[in-house]
């Protein structure tokens, strides 16, 4: 486990007080607004950034802890930093700044240069200098070098910030292989929702330089504490589904998981691949009989588990399926309207326009990118918790309790 306790007040009247568990496989994301304190969390990791009291301890290791005197120096911590922007250093061949890399490994080499430029696709651009390369290809190397290191977890700071979002589609596969081929902590910074909900297994929601909730990808994402990172639009609900049809006709594909089928914009992906839909709360609406004649592809029975206040004229209906749940953001005159009340049985309808497919994804040109070769260690398959299951070919480690 990565445990994080730690506090850290600046001349700026900003004060960090994280305290928060990360598993020590798999994408943890640092979610949340610019200027939350995602940075500095991972720079307390990294040991660039000393807080004034608390513990950091990974895998075992303890990195710090103000009482027993102990603050391991960078180079001792073994952590691989990928910047917002690349820093490779611009008299260098690409070849040259991946063996720098490999120079500074303090640890066993597990991680090995071939299959580091497979993985990321670099090798065509081993003799350039990285002022001839995009801003994608330039992230690719800047990862690579970071893998070369041999570190023991790594530390990604908003690698796509910097990127179009033809360049973040190009790299974002690249990043699940890396997700899914080796067995590295990975804590991974962003105020993306795509980019977190396509490439991370558990979240860390940060506001204001707090930790409001940590835990599975699935589970953090639909709490109503979360209105202050994602705001009341973007709450919602995430299905780890399998596709199970395609309709080329009419662009549509079909997605099942335990509660049932959604219907979604074609899914670039072959039928039994693993897939993430995530139904946002507002794209829900509620009727007390079965929908009957709409326009509505997806309908779901269950029964409402609770209804509380939102912000302005708002009100967050949390729906209880057979096996999952289901949020709708409805206006509070339509659940007096309705005479909505917990235990009432009701039918959640869905769009499927509306089912944000992008981030698993869907019809992305990288999407079928080729199949993995072995880096390190590969990850082994396991039984996975539900709130926390494959995509894309990776197993995702069990969230923090």
């Amino acid at each position: 486990m990565i445990e994080i306790d730690v506090s850290l007040a600046r001349s700026t009247g900003f004060c960090l007080e994280a305290h928060f568990a990360a598993p020590d496989i798999g994408v943890t994301a640092l979610f949340g607004r610019s200027g939350s304190g995602k940075t500095t969390i991972i720079q307390v990791v990294a040991g660039s950034v000393r807080p004034d009291r608390g513990r950091i301890q990974v895998g075992g290791e303890v990195f710090f802890d103000s009482e027993k005197g102990i603050d391991l120096p960078m180079e001792r911590r073994g952590a691989g930093y990928v910047f917002q922007d690349a820093r490779l250093f611009p008299h260098m061949s690409v070849d040259n700044n991946l063996r720098y890399g490999e120079r500074r490994a303090k640890r066993q080499i597990t991680i090995r240069f071939d299959a580091v430029v497979d993985m990321l696709g670099i090798g065509h651009l081993l003799k350039r200098r990285p002022h001839t390369l995009s801003g994608g290809e330039k992230q690719r190397v800047a990862i690579g070098r970071a893998l070369l290191s041999q570190p023991r977890l790594l530390l990604m700071d908003e690698p796509l910030a910097s990127l179009d979002e033809m360049r973040k589609g190009e790299i974002l596969p690249y990043l699940e292989r890396l997700r899914d081929e080796l067995r590295l902590p990975i804590l991974y910074v962003s105020h993306s929702v795509e980019e977190v909900l396509r490439l991370s297994d558990a979240v860390a929601a940060v506001a204001d330089g707090k930790v409001i909730a940590c835990g599975p990808l699935a589970e953090v994402l639909s709490r109503p504490e979360l209105l202050p990172v994602l705001g009341r639009f973007d709450l919602g609900t995430i299905f780890d589904c399998t596709i199970t049809a395609h309709n080329e006709e009419f662009g549509l594909s079909t997605v099942s998981f335990p509660d049932g089928e959604l219907r979604v914009p074609l899914v670039g992906r072959p039928v039994g691949a693993p897939a993430r839909a995530r139904v946002r709360s507002r794209d829900v609406s509620l009727s007390l009989s079965r929908p009957i004649d709409v326009s509505v592809t997806n309908r779901l029975s269950g029964t409402i588990a609770s209804i509380t206040r939102a912000e302005g004229p708002f009100a967050d209906v949390e729906v209880a399926l057979a096996h999952g749940k289901l949020h709708s953001l409805v206006t509070q005159e339509s659940v007096q309207r309705l005479a909505l009340e917990p235990g009432m049985g009701v039918w959640a309808m869905i769009k499927a326009v509306t089912v944000d497919s992008r981030p698993a994804g869907f019809n992305s040109p990288g999407a079928e990118i080729r199949s993995p070769s072995p880096v390190s260690q590969p990850r082994q398959p396991s039984p996975a918790p539900p709130a926390l299951r494959v995509i894309a070919g990776g197993t995702p480690p069990k969230a923090p309790s």
